[in-house]
């Protein structure tokens, strides 16, 4: 029992445990301290390091600071170079439309424009076929007209000439609808004797380039000839009982082209008058600056010039001092024009800076719709032209008299017939006027990547709207739209302006002189652009990884000429001003957007570019994309790796992180330092060959690489 029991702790043995206790805590109490100070002042040494080395970093970047962006500006100097050019070719092509002397007006002229179109009003009893020839010359003129509006800067363009230009284009365009108008009551009045041999009704089909005509008139008035289709194809109508009754022709003017819209307002912003006039007057005061130090030079020096004792002065003395001030004189004018040419070009660069900035700014307010149903045009857009559906009353037809043609012809013309009438009190039927049920035929070359709505034009509001429309199916085998309309008038088809922003991803590299391939990948399409001096190219376009053979392919344009095409066939990748109230963009400061495209489309020849996630983590005032060296074409295997640069608009580093990095850092890469610019950033890493390729670079090459980058802004909307 006594052997079982513990042995008793005495109080002295449990004094010195816990003196042990104590003794063991305090000294790893010790040596956590002595530990931690030591990481402590480890960290703070490497702290100081780096911050040393980042001072020293930013020391040496300040220090040339101005000469590389002396240099830059030395480089960006073909920016208003090109500019004089685009000037000199606007002047070329209307020097080259005066010496043609082929009888059409220039667009440019008020008296011109006039005339042809007070002579064309003048002309009657114009065949179909006839205004289809003519229309080729008005449609060419409108575009003319269109094109000088948006490539002219707004610096260049009065007030007084955007309303003359815009003017021109709304009288074209209804003089040109106009005469359709009264070609097709030409037509109808000789429907009797084109009637169709099987159901006596009259059936014609005109195809243009531009125009696509389907006439039908009712000469029979068969209540069971209701469903109406045009030679052996599915375009056509069902009409209602009480139409097929009725002394009515229908009309489908499908104009691939758009009259209807409201033209686009030409930006004309105060920024950029206030702005051009600043640097007006900041260049005129340098230029009295300049000549007044010139004047007073000329002042010292006579002043220097020693007293002659003389009083006689000889006539060889006379003869030198007149050859002498005959050389100043031609100096001075010298210098004056070396300093005018200079202002010009100082005054060009800031006005082309000025007006590229305006091309990324985004609008400050969204734009207010209140009518229900009203088509938001900021949204949406029209594709594949107008639908000019109309019911109209059949004229008194041609009577052949004794070897004569006899008709009668009205006052009023030709006219509508009003379908549903505005009274429907004498019809006991309760559904009398059903909607009429219309398919029509897509355009061939637009693509859609979603069913298309349907919009129709509403004549007071002056807006498309999608009201009145109901049971819309689309066959995108046949490219048949299929819709009842309540009313007929104008229609077309609209789809999301933005349906492939944002972008996924984008690259930029170049393929030989002056010529780089631009690829933009959306939800939908993969597009690869070729940009060559100052043209651009579709070169692919694919659909679900398959390519589609598109109408522009391999066709060379300036950019927006090019810009326009691509816009009508769907394939819209250029955003607006009001596009970041539609689309979740990555938005970005208009100044650093504006600096990072302008040095890229510099590097283009010899560097490619490409979309990097990090974009999105560091910040609106800073961008990262990814650069590598490029000047062939085996891109992977002689460059396999990628740099990843930030740029903040003043400040260009290597980061050190890669694009499969886990978490966003701003770190910079080892080895590397700051530069002001990308140029000289790549510069560190860059060979020779690549350099002097850069410097070599076409001036509008490198303008319309530029364009194109601003005009899809890759680093906000992908």
């Amino acid at each position: 029992m006594s052997a079982s029991k513990k042995k008793k702790v005495t109080k002295a043995e449990k004094l010195k445990m816990l003196q042990e206790e104590e003794e063991r805590r305090l000294k790893e109490e010790e040596e956590a301290r002595l530990k931690y100070e030591k990481e402590e002042m480890e960290r703070f040494e490497t702290e100081r390091i780096e911050k040393e080395k980042w001072q020293q970093l930013e020391a040496k970047d300040l220090e040339r600071r101005k000469e590389e962006l002396e240099e830059l500006h030395l480089l960006e100097a073909c920016y208003p170079e090109a500019e004089k050019l685009k000037r000199e070719n606007r002047l070329l092509s209307r020097w080259n439309h005066y010496i043609q002397c082929d009888g059409s007006p220039d667009p440019l002229v008020p008296q011109e424009m006039n005339t042809f179109i007070s002579l064309w009003k003048e002309e009657t009893n114009e065949t179909f076929e006839e205004v289809i020839e003519k229309s080729k010359l008005v449609l060419n003129l409108i575009e003319k007209l269109k094109l000088i509006l948006l490539e002219t800067p707004p610096y260049d363009l009065q007030d007084k000439k955007v309303k003359q230009y815009q003017g021109s284009i709304q009288e074209l365009q209804e003089l040109l609808h106009f005469k359709f108008n009264v070609a097709t009551e030409l037509l109808l009045r000789q429907a009797s004797t084109l009637a169709d041999l099987d159901s006596g009704n009259m059936e014609k089909i005109i195809q243009h380039e531009n125009i696509t005509l389907y006439l039908w008139a009712n000469l029979k008035k068969n209540p069971r000839y209701r469903s109406i289709r045009f030679s052996e194809t599915k375009i056509g109508f069902e009409i209602p009982r009480i139409l097929a009754t009725c002394d009515i022709a229908l009309r489908l003017l499908h104009t691939h082209y758009d009259h209807v819209t409201p033209l686009c307002p030409v930006p004309r912003p105060l920024k950029v008058e206030q702005h051009t006039s600043t640097i007006i007057e900041s260049v005129k005061d340098q230029d009295k600056d300049i000549a007044e130090e010139s004047i007073s030079k000329e002042d010292q020096e006579e002043s220097k010039q020693p007293e002659s004792g003389s009083i006689v002065v000889h006539e060889e003395e006379v003869k030198v001092e007149e050859e002498g001030d005959a050389k100043v004189q031609m100096s001075a004018v010298a210098e004056s024009e070396t300093i005018k040419s200079e202002v010009e070009m100082k005054l060009l660069s800031e006005t082309v800076s000025a007006a590229q900035l305006l091309l990324i700014e985004n609008a400050c307010e969204k734009p207010e719709f209140f009518e229900a149903y009203e088509v938001d045009l900021f949204q949406f857009t029209t594709l594949g032209g107008v639908y000019h559906l109309d019911i109209l009353e059949l004229p008194p037809q041609c009577k052949p008299v004794n070897g004569w043609m006899i008709v009668e012809i009205l006052k009023e013309g030709l006219q509508k017939y009003v379908y549903p009438p505005e009274t429907t009190e004498d019809f006991e039927i309760e559904n009398a006027f059903p909607p009429i049920e219309v398919t029509l035929q897509v355009h061939e070359n637009v693509i859609f990547f979603e069913d298309p709505m349907v919009a129709r034009w509403d004549h007071e509001g002056k807006h498309w709207r999608t009201d009145g429309i109901s049971h819309v199916i689309y066959n995108s085998e046949d490219k048949l739209v299929t819709f009842n309309l309540e009313t007929f008038g104008p229609v077309t088809l609209i789809q999301d302006a933005h349906i492939n922003m944002p972008y996924q991803s984008w690259e930029l590299r170049p393929l030989a002189v002056n010529k780089v391939l631009l690829t933009v990948t959306t939800v939908f399409t993969e597009l690869q652009i070729q940009i060559k001096e100052n043209l651009c190219m579709l070169a692919s376009v694919k659909l679900k990884n398959k390519e589609h053979e598109s109408i522009l392919k391999g066709r060379w344009m300036p950019p927006i000429p090019f810009i326009i095409a691509l816009k009508e066939v769907g394939l819209n990748i250029f955003p607006t001003g009001h596009s970041h109230f539609y689309v979740l963009i990555n938005n970005k400061a208009p100044l650093v957007e504006l600096k990072a495209y302008r040095q890229m489309a510099l590097l283009s020849s010899a560097f490619a570019f490409s979309w990097s996630k990090w974009n999105i983590s560091c910040g609106s005032s800073k961008v990262v994309f990814q650069v590598k060296e490029h000047l062939n074409q085996e891109l992977d295997t002689e460059y396999p790796d990628w740099a990843l640069l930030m740029f903040s608009g003043d400040r260009a580093q290597t980061l050190k992180i890669s694009e499969y990095s886990e978490t966003f850092s701003e770190a910079l890469k080892e080895e590397t330092e700051f530069h002001s610019t990308l140029y000289h950033m790549v510069k560190d890493f860059a060979s020779g060959d690549a350099i002097e390729k850069i410097r070599s670079s076409n001036c509008q090459f490198v303008d319309c690489v530029c364009q194109m980058l601003l005009s899809t802004r890759l680093l906000s909307y992908s």
